[in-house]
């Protein structure tokens, strides 16, 4: 066999040999826990609310059920200032915080994406409002889930928080505004995004995602979707 040949042969068992892995890849769901996910209509829940502002998802969470579990989540809210409904979000320590228009922070996105290891942030923002009146159905999905769901849930948030000063530390806080931004012991990159680690957060609630689709907020929209179709289906 000619050199050329063998270099021809050996570059395409190369390129089907990752076009199978970037198929798996997409494909592959953590699988989720029916028990946990969805609350039937007649047994204790916990409401939440999943936001999507078409880049971004955030949790709404009922506050009192986040302090009623006690911990160091609990005590973090507690501190906060008024408000209903706490919603819950993840980013990089200083794009997620920088509120300055999106052209102005393009080199500082970029730098988010593709470097490893940056520091990230742990949203708490209390609101007073109803979720599922101030935004709109196309942005939001709503669900009930278990308690055993919710604790799950809220033990992986507060799994996120850097404790090692004892308790969660605050690392930004923004002008005029009532969100805190606690310092997370996780990293944000491109292979670990907002997305995913929302979707991580619901994942241990009981819902099954795909992980390498999450890196769109749409794609957590549909998980929620598909498990509404799922405990809708009739059973044998």
């Amino acid at each position: 066999m000619r050199p050329g040949r063998s270099r021809t042969g050996l570059g395409a068992v190369i390129a089907a040999a990752a076009a199978g892995l970037v198929a798996s890849l997409w494909t592959w769901t953590a699988p989720g826990d029916p028990a946990r996910w969805r609350a039937a209509p007649d047994a204790p829940g916990v409401e939440l609310h999943l936001l999507d502002n078409g880049f971004h998802t955030d949790l709404a969470v009922p506050r009192a059920a986040l302090e009623a579990r006690g911990g160091p989540l609990a005590g973090a809210v507690r501190a906060l200032p008024p408000g209903g409904w706490i919603l819950i979000g993840w980013g990089d320590a200083r794009f997620y915080v920088d509120q300055s228009p999106i052209g102005d922070r393009l080199p500082d996105g970029a730098r988010a994406f593709f470097r490893p290891g940056n520091a990230s942030v742990v949203m708490l923002d209390p609101d007073p409002r109803d979720p599922a009146e101030l935004f709109a159905e196309e942005g939001r999905r709503s669900f009930r889930i278990t308690p055993a769901g919710f604790e799950a849930l809220a033990a992986r948030v507060e799994a996120s928080l850097d404790l090692s000063g004892g308790g969660p530390r605050i690392a930004a806080v923004r002008a005029g505004d009532d969100a805190r931004f606690l310092a997370s012991r996780e990293t944000f990159s491109i292979a670990h995004l907002c997305n995913h680690w929302t979707a991580g957060v619901l994942n241990a609630a009981g819902l099954p995602v795909r992980p390498f689709r999450s890196i769109v907020s749409s794609e957590l929209m549909a998980a929620v979707d598909r498990a509404e179709l799922d405990s809708a289906a009739p059973r044998d």
